[in-house]
């Protein structure tokens, strides 16, 4: 979804644009977000009936870019759920989009404008530090989300274990972004997974997630309260 905020000139523009993604639940009509992202440093150049030219080799124009490398970050994550260290080669296709835009005057793209842009999503997914979240996001969603709905005790237990992995990652680095984009995208379902499990099993999430998540913390207060079903 892109939001216009302001026109510059005739042909330029600036914008928000919010990108999510979601993958379906194996057995069930259910499906989990991935992804779920608002950038606000968007400015693009753009006239009606241009039409739309990206090359991975080759800058082309911003608005290009910004697309496409949001649709290879979306694919990285999806092959990441569906298989072990999967969706590398997406990644390092959304770099190298990084890379091509670096002596280019649109924000977004450099590493001393924010430490929370396209510059760091794509280095974030790549460093070796944080290499632990591919494991995570294989393991909460193969071995965990897809088996919920069949067997809940197991798939939570899978779901626990990846989250619990995060720790070590937190402590090391608690300003990851990888950890941002991961909680951001995954906060909601986690508070409601937990609703019918059993009273340890919640005590022993809301303790870590109120550790490496804690500006969600009071959402994962519904964890203790609630009994609603997830399905």
């Amino acid at each position: 979804l892109i939001n216009i905020k302001e026109r510059i000139s005739n042909d330029e523009f600036k914008a928000t644009i919010q990108i999510q993604s979601t993958r379906p639940v194996y057995g069930t009509s259910y499906k989990t977000t991935l992804f779920n992202y608002v950038d606000n440093n968007f400015r693009f150049k753009y006239v009606e009936f241009q039409p739309l030219e990206f090359s991975e080799s080759t800058h082309l124009s911003n608005l290009s870019s910004v697309l496409a490398f949001y649709v290879y970050v979306i694919i990285g994550l999806d092959f990441a759920s569906f298989s072990d260290q999967g969706g590398i080669d997406y990644f390092l296709k959304a770099q190298k989009i990084v890379n091509n835009c670096q002596n280019i005057a649109e924000p977004g793209w450099k590493a001393f404008e924010s430490d929370k842009n396209r510059y760091w999503i794509a280095h974030d997914f790549l460093d070796s530090r944080f290499g632990k979240i591919h494991d995570v996001l294989y393991r909460y969603h193969r071995l965990g989300m897809d088996i919920l709905y069949d067997d809940p005790d197991e798939g939570r237990f899978e779901i626990t274990e990846s989250i619990e992995s995060l720790r070590s990652l937190y402590r090391e680095s608690p300003n990851a972004l990888v950890l941002k984009l991961f909680f951001d995208s995954k906060s909601d379902e986690i508070s409601k997974i937990y609703s019918e499990a059993y009273p340890n099993e919640k005590t022993r999430i809301f303790n870590t997630l109120n550790e490496i998540d804690p500006s969600n913390s009071s959402l994962y207060q519904s964890i203790m309260n609630s009994n609603s079903e997830f399905r």
